[in-house]
């Protein structure tokens, strides 16, 4: 559904008033995002993540150069595709809770993203109605304003604004921070199966664990690269069908794997970088 040939991105800054240089924040980055799959790409902050999320919906800042080759639905995917598609075809659910507006209520916001979708007027109330109750907010939440909710609830306000979108490529940037067990299982499960429904989704975490359960397929980044594309079922054992020793790492420092990097003989820097992903 979505491929991204040699994707480069560079941001401009300044290290003293009249000297602008370039930080590469991407740096040939090659993946294929396919329809039914949940695919979660995966690293510490910094490494990229969002801004790749930013790239494919077209919500880079203007001084932004980016390089190489977008393509969805075998389409290039160029600025103005990516502004008729977004909300439509295009779905991102923000890491950033700023997202919502603070002057609007909680269920007018989804009808508006249902609206956008094509939705009349009246469906994109019901819509709403039927995503907030999906996602467990109930009636008083359904009328609040942005600053009324928890930060949890208004991480499922954000995804069920993409859940009625219909869109065919969902991008969910970091879907369950601050949510409990009960409430995270509920937004990745919501995410699997819009991927059941012939849907691609890009699921964008640090947390390795709690993707592994929903996803086909697992991309490692490290420092803007692409360090390793793998089948989640990959990620077992001590990770012997794993080609790189970073994915090792992450795989091997999670809690259920006793945080054994150690094992790999890593330099003590990329085991703390393990940890801390």
């Amino acid at each position: 559904m979505l491929t991204i040939e040699q994707v480069s991105l560079q941001l401009p800054m300044y290290a003293s008033w009249w000297k602008r240089e370039w930080a590469t924040c991407l740096d040939e980055l090659s993946l294929c995002f396919s329809a039914g799959e949940v695919h979660a790409v995966v690293g510490a902050s910094g490494a990229g993540k969002s801004l790749l999320a930013y790239a494919i919906m077209g919500l880079l800042p203007a001084s932004a150069q980016l390089n190489g080759q977008l393509h969805y639905q075998g389409e290039p995917l160029d600025k103005t595709r990516q502004r008729q598609l977004r909300g439509r075809e295009l779905a991102l659910i923000p890491q950033s809770l700023n997202a919502l507006d603070p002057l609007v209520r909680t269920q007018r916001q989804v009808a508006w993203a249902a609206q956008r979708a094509g939705h009349s007027s009246a469906a994109a109330w019901h819509s709403a109605q039927q995503a907030l109750n999906h996602y467990q907010l109930d009636a008083r939440a359904q009328q609040a304003y942005a600053h009324e909710l928890s930060g949890g609830m208004a991480r499922r306000v954000l995804t069920a604004m993409a859940h009625v979108s219909q869109a065919q490529l969902v991008i969910a940037d970091e879907p369950t921070v601050g949510l409990d067990p009960e409430q995270r299982q509920r937004v990745l499960d919501a995410l699997r199966g819009l991927a059941d429904q012939g849907k691609a989704v890009v699921l964008i975490t640090h947390d390795l664990r709690h993707a592994l359960p929903i996803a086909d397929r697992v991309t490692i980044m490290r420092h803007g690269k692409q360090v390793e594309t793998a089948t989640a079922r990959a990620f077992q054992g001590i990770g012997g069908l794993l080609t790189q020793a970073y994915s090792q790492s992450l795989w091997l420092a999670l809690p259920d794997n006793n945080f054994s990097t150690n094992a790999l003989g890593m330099a003590p820097e990329m085991q703390k970088e393990a940890n801390v992903a």
